[in-house]
């Protein structure tokens, strides 16, 4: 089976999704949310990175919940098109955890 390339906004979207993961997950270790997610520390580094822009749900799932993260809010966000929805001047990894 033949992949087709990602298009530049799968790649945006993926980006995004990755940011926001860093910010959320802050000065926690990314070996200890990876496991507690179980899942390889590599696979959140692809992911934080934008080197996986299309993550399975069940993984995005999985981290989001080990962040606290509302995976309403999450989808909200990574679709924004600007990347930061409305809601004032706060980063948005802060309007998910709040």
């Amino acid at each position: 089976m033949v992949r087709l390339p990602l298009t530049p906004a799968e790649v945006e979207r993926g980006q995004r999704l990755g940011a926001l993961l860093r910010r959320a997950r802050g000065e926690s270790s990314m070996l200890g949310t990876a496991l507690d997610a179980r899942i390889s520390p590599e696979t959140l580094r692809k992911i934080e990175t934008g080197r996986v822009a299309t993550p399975a749900f069940s993984t995005i799932a999985a981290i989001a919940d080990v962040l606290g993260l509302s995976l309403d809010a999450l989808w909200a966000e990574v679709n924004s098109s600007a990347g930061v929805a409305a809601g004032g001047d706060r980063k948005p990894a802060e309007r998910l955890v709040s």
